[in-house]
């Protein structure tokens, strides 16, 4: 408690007294934002999600049975709508989500399976009103990350990867066209065309794809200024809803 001092007014006293009472909590509204003004601010933005395409399975059958990926064609898909319902719960159904989707692979994979793939993922797009733009190379993501909007009042405040990928690449595109190998992807190197300026300085991005976190996220950061987790080791879509680490895996950024 401070003195009184004589002569010192009482309303000065109780004035500091209060200013002090707010400094020490250190948590009233002049000074530290409410979790609510911060997704204001942050609605303001774009978040990004993006979904690689599937494996045939005409090339995957050829495999031993733990080497095949992708039995179920929607890894990608149901886990990005996951995340989708995930954001729509803490922010609300308005808040601002572009969806990145490889359709070549898709398409291929529709054939394959004599399923209206196309149709059920544009059926996302109209439940969660959520933006959809179809991929058909790798760089599409960068000129989609550079010039989607105008970068001055639409910083990117997140973005996620799900598909195929290894220690420097996105692969879009992975045993569909060639069995065992990627004809589509976003290579490490091809990050520094990326325009720094276009991403919130507190965006979060992560990549849930394989091995992103012993190469490619170090080659992010370094084009971006913003840090992306990655995996160390492989990641695995066994639960539909939210992708894991394999067994000896970490994540690392």
């Amino acid at each position: 408690m401070m003195p009184v001092h004589p002569g010192k007014p009482i309303t000065m006293i109780v004035a500091m007294l209060f200013f002090c009472v707010v400094v020490a909590e250190g948590k009233g509204s002049f000074f530290k934002r409410s979790s609510k003004d911060k997704d204001e601010i942050k609605a303001a933005g774009e978040f990004i999600i993006v979904s690689g395409g599937p494996a045939l399975r005409k090339w995957e059958d050829l495999r031993q049975e733990i080497e095949q990926h992708d039995r179920w064609w929607g890894n990608f898909i149901r886990a990005a709508r996951a995340r989708i319902q995930e954001l729509q719960k803490r922010h609300g159904r308005d808040y601002p989500i572009t969806w990145l989707v490889y359709r070549p692979g898709y398409v291929s994979r529709a054939d394959e399976d004599g399923q209206p793939l196309i149709s059920w993922i544009e059926s996302v797009r109209d439940k969660y009103k959520v933006k959809l733009i179809w991929l058909n190379t790798g760089m599409d993501i960068i000129n989609h990350i550079n010039t989607g909007g105008d970068r001055r009042q639409k910083k990117i405040i997140g973005f996620e990867y799900y598909g195929h990928s290894n220690q420097h690449a996105f692969m879009m595109d992975y045993s569909n066209d060639i069995m065992g190998a990627s004809t589509a992807w976003l290579h490490e190197k091809d990050l520094q065309k990326i325009r720094p300026a276009v991403f919130s300085r507190r965006a979060k991005c992560r990549s849930y794809g394989c091995k992103t976190g012993e190469s490619m996220s170090a080659n992010w950061r370094a084009a971006t200024g913003v840090r992306m987790w990655g995996a160390k080791g492989k990641t695995d879509y066994s639960n539909p809803l939210k992708p894991t680490l394999s067994p000896g895996g970490s994540w690392k950024r």
